[in-house]
């Protein structure tokens, strides 16, 4: 069974999948979010014979649904009717920092080698990152 993990934005969709054991998540890509995102996620879907869909469900530091929170709601349910899959919503709290702060330590190592490239060179993989992480955490709980 394989899954796809999403990260949504309102401007990048970060997006993973799993492997086929539905054990490990990987960073697959960004989509932008535009009137093209569905068709575009549901090709991914297609490619990668995805069975289940799991999306970061977005909360602040109390534990309350943020402004973004709408946003997911209704995309969750334009994917339900697109999809006809099952989706599942896992908790994304602070998975973009982690993801970024990831990016940073392997971007750090690499401005050493570089000598004298800027940070501002950051990978624009941060929110397929994110996703995997989501993704990850899912499958996590999932599996044990």
């Amino acid at each position: 069974m394989k899954f796809l993990g999403i990260d949504y934005g309102a401007k990048r969709i970060g997006i993973a999948v799993s492997d086929e054991g539905g054990t490990l998540a990987f960073p697959r890509e960004i989509v932008l979010n535009n009137k093209s995102t569905l068709e575009e996620i549901l090709k991914i879907m297609k490619e990668e014979n995805i069975s289940e869909i799991v999306i970061g469900e977005s909360l602040n530091l109390k534990g309350e649904e943020n402004k973004i929170a709408g946003e997911i709601k209704k995309f969750i349910l334009e994917l339900e009717k697109a999809s006809s899959l099952p989706i599942h919503t896992e908790k994304e709290f602070l998975t973009s920092v982690e993801a970024r702060n990831s990016q940073n330590t392997k971007q750090s190592l690499h401005i050493e080698q570089a000598h004298g490239k800027n940070k501002k060179n950051a990978s624009p993989k941060i929110d397929a990152s994110a996703a995997a992480l989501i993704l990850q955490r899912y499958l996590d709980r999932l599996n044990r």
